[in-house]
């Protein structure tokens, strides 16, 4: 007979502990292969494919769209085939009848660290429903014995009643967390999922609850000018990572920030030049990044973080050059890796191919992690200037302006010029005011004379 094997939510790395399902890719009943996708979940990072490291039928599916699984929480069930004269195991949830062995069909999934299933039948989750699995209608009879034997209620003693507090019916520690973080009591809360399990969506409207009931308190009625709340948008997903983010950033970076205007036009004649000659188009963008990568050459102080426990600087060999990018999901970093070693034309197609990745969505956590230095070009929305929060735990961060034609002052004489801003913040901790002005000297002095990049390339 089948044996039905369970796959837990992996981790997906750096320390994520959940994940909020998107959409599901299969449907109870289905037969699946090994390591096709089952399900798409949006991280903290990005949305990612999640594949099921067993072949079989899908016998059942736990979490809806827009709820949140926790790290180890089931995601689906499967009845794998067993292979023939191989031994196995007891089917998972049930006692094994005489004979019942299996192997099942399975590989480990490379790089999510699938755990071994519990040798002694399907593991218990204290405080939280059972729920068994739905074999659907039609199904062939060895995998609908095999679900049935799944969906067999578990003999369970009963639970011994003594004074004490109530057991919450909460399974995952977000739900926990955020209820912890906003001072709601857990066990006034009805849940609504099964067995009155409280989801993250029941914490949720508490908090709004309570944000509304704050904004009409009779204090707040009291005043004729008191703004209407129309509801609280709950931080989650990407725009809750960001938030996070950048308040530990703002917390912990001593960050300063020095600008200069730059005439940008040799910069412009420049590319002109290159994009007349057969070959794929360069953008200011990448000549941008490969004067970052020069100038980070040549104070290689700035490409740096501080440790953790604030007793040391890192210095990174390798420039990962991240730059931000306007997507669906928000603003997002891409990391082009190694960007010392590339040439402009190489960079160009990599802050190409990493843009179209971030307006479609389809980053992968790997791609929006690990950056050395940041280049942000805030002029794509029209504005001249910023002093950007940096990108913990990055030591710097370049911002470009518009660039746009002014009067200015060229050979002595009043002429039209194109002009752009740059601005530069950094963490004082890791360099002094010199440094820093004396790199964003040298981007501004290539980025007015580009020629000068032909010493250090």
């Amino acid at each position: 007979m089948p044996v039905v094997r369970e796959f837990t939510l992996p981790d997906l790395g750096e320390g994520l502990t959940g994940a909020e399902v998107v959409r599901w890719m299969v449907e109870v009943g289905e037969v699946i292969a090994v390591d096709q996708p089952v399900v798409e979940v949006e991280t903290a990072k990005a949305v990612v494919e999640v594949p099921c490291p067993y072949g079989g039928v899908v016998t059942a599916r736990y979490g809806e769209p827009g709820e949140e699984v926790a790290v180890g929480a089931p995601l689906v069930t499967v009845a794998v085939a067993p292979a023939v004269g191989e031994p196995g195991e007891p089917l998972t949830g049930g006692a094994a009848s005489a004979g019942e062995t299996a192997t099942a069909l399975e590989r480990p999934l490379v790089g999510y660290g699938v755990a071994e299933p519990d040798r002694g039948g399907r593991r218990r989750r204290v405080g939280g429903p059972v729920r068994p699995p739905v074999a659907p209608a039609g199904a062939a009879p060895a995998v609908a014995a095999a679900r049935v034997a799944v969906a067999d209620p578990v003999t369970v003693p009963a639970p011994v009643t003594a004074a004490g507090p109530a057991v919450v019916p909460v399974i995952s520690p977000l739900v926990r967390r955020t209820a912890r973080e906003h001072g709601i009591d857990l066990a006034a809360l009805t849940g609504s999922g099964p067995d009155g399990l409280i989801m993250r969506v029941d914490v949720d409207r508490a908090v709004a609850a309570l944000a509304v009931a704050s904004a009409v308190s009779p204090a707040s009625l009291a005043s004729p000018v008191a703004p209407a709340v129309e509801g609280v948008v709950p931080l989650r997903g990407l725009r809750r990572a960001v938030a996070e983010k950048l308040t530990r950033s703002h917390r912990e970076i001593p960050a300063a920030t020095c600008w200069v205007d730059a005439d940008a036009t040799g910069l412009m004649a420049l590319r002109r030049q290159l994009n007349a000659a057969p070959g794929p188009k360069v953008s200011v963008l990448a000549l941008l990044a490969r004067i970052c990568t020069v100038a980070l050459g040549r104070f290689p102080e700035l490409n740096s973080s501080v440790t953790e426990d604030g007793s040391g600087i890192l210095r990174h060999s390798a420039v990962h050059l991240g730059f931000a990018a306007q997507g669906d999901r928000g603003l997002v970093v891409p990391v082009v890796r190694d960007a010392q070693l590339r040439t402009t034309e190489e960079l160009g197609a990599e802050l190409g191919r990493l843009t179209e990745a971030a307006r479609s969505g389809s980053l992968t956590p790997a791609e929006l992690t690990g950056g050395t230095f940041t280049l942000n070009n805030y002029g794509v929305f029209g504005v001249d200037g910023s002093t950007p929060i940096l990108n913990h735990p990055e030591a710097a961060m370049l911002g470009v302006g518009r660039i746009v034609a002014r009067p200015w002052v060229h050979e002595g004489e009043l002429a039209v010029r194109e002009v752009t801003q740059l601005s530069f913040t950094f963490d004082h901790r890791v360099c002094d005011g010199g440094t820093a002005g004396g790199f964003l000297r040298f981007v501004a002095d290539c980025v007015e004379q580009p020629g000068t990049l032909l010493r250090r390339l």
